[in-house]
């Protein structure tokens, strides 16, 4: 969701970007008139000597009561939309700790990047995965696992999933004293070149 959202955003804010500034662009070198052809005329930057915003566009509406509650209203939602998407960029979703029975019935607590190396090594070595990531999320009582694997040219998917469940997750359920871990699995092929038959 959060991938989406800042490819959207990134995506519309560079676009209004570039065709605001090519526009300027294009007016300020007074291309319009060498290379003959004209800006909508809508657009009131024209020419070299033209401003963005005459006075008179800036100075409008000041008489008017609604006028700088409008502007500061606006400004305010950019504002709070603005620190949104920059808390939202900080804020990690990764499980720094889970907490694991340890019997005495106080329980104790496991790192999660530790089980994050464990669950990428056993991956990495199962038969048809070339590399693997792994990351935790969820809660510390119940933690969720991310992987994505590089599935060697020879793996077949069902194989390496089906491996990977029986295997690898079970091995990291029983370690970690969990009664389940919930998993997805993104499976990518590696490029490879293509062998020559002589």
């Amino acid at each position: 969701m959060r991938t989406t959202v800042n490819r959207l955003m990134l995506g519309l804010l560079g676009l209004i970007l570039l065709v605001v500034g090519l526009a300027v662009l294009f007016a300020g070198l007074d291309l319009p008139r060498h290379w003959n052809f004209t800006m909508p005329g809508w657009w009131p930057y024209r020419g070299p000597k033209d401003v963005l915003l005459s006075s008179h566009d800036r100075t409008r509406y000041r008489s008017d009561g609604w006028w700088w509650p409008v502007v500061f209203a606006v400004l305010g939602v950019l504002f709070v939309i603005g620190l949104w998407w920059l808390l939202a960029q900080a804020r990690t979703r990764r499980l720094r700790q889970i907490r694991i029975d340890s019997g005495d019935g106080q329980g104790a607590l496991l790192r999660g990047r530790a089980l994050e190396n464990v669950l990428r090594a056993e991956a990495e070595e199962h038969e048809g995965v070339e590399w693997a990531n792994a990351l935790l999320t969820g809660r510390r009582g119940s933690p969720e696992a991310r992987l994505v694997l590089g599935l060697a040219p020879h793996a077949t998917p069902e194989d390496v999933v089906a491996g990977l469940d029986a295997h690898v997750l079970e091995r990291a359920r029983t370690s970690a004293g969990l009664d389940d871990l919930p998993a997805e699995a993104r499976l990518r092929p590696v490029r490879h070149r293509a062998a020559r038959v002589t």
